[in-house]
């Protein structure tokens, strides 16, 4: 129990220090669900000789920055995806519906998917946007944090 108790302590500590300041991102990322979060600079009008290139919404690109220097953050987050068998963003979202505060480490390998993964593959970071990965993630995370802190209270009355 009291590994237990610790455990749901942190979750909640984490939640206030790395999730809360991510939560003001929620409107805008209900506005932009579906949508790309970038435009291709370049595709009207450029030469046919010249590159066009992704220009992302500075919105995303502050969410990025945050949520990837917080403690959200999993380097290991390839090992959610293999251990769940997570092939498409419907078992993303069903990983994320069911997740509790013991699986709240799945939140943070989804997350840590498209941000760390997005430094690599930038596409991530818009396809997370489109397909409303963070948006659910967040909005789950406030949900089992509240959850959490209303059952901690409950047992201390």
């Amino acid at each position: 129990m009291g590994q237990e108790k610790t455990g749901r302590e942190q979750i909640i500590n984490e939640y206030h220090l790395s999730v809360e300041p991510l939560l003001r991102f929620i409107p805008w990322l209900e506005q932009h669900a579906g949508e790309m979060g970038r435009v291709m600079y370049g595709e009207q009008g450029i030469s046919e000789n010249s590159l066009s290139f992704p220009v992302y919404d500075p919105t995303l690109m502050q969410f990025i920055k945050e949520a990837g220097q917080s403690s959200l953050m999993d380097r290991n987050y390839a090992y959610v995806y293999s251990r769940n068998h997570l092939k498409s963003h419907e078992d993303e979202r069903a990983l994320i519906k069911k997740a509790d505060w013991k699986t709240w480490h799945h939140l943070k390998g989804i997350l840590s998917w498209y941000v760390l993964g997005g430094r690599v593959k930038a596409a991530l970071w818009s396809e997370g946007v489109k397909a409303c990965v963070y948006l659910l993630i967040l909005m789950r995370m406030r949900d089992v944090a509240e959850a959490l802190e209303n059952q901690m209270a409950m047992e201390q009355l």
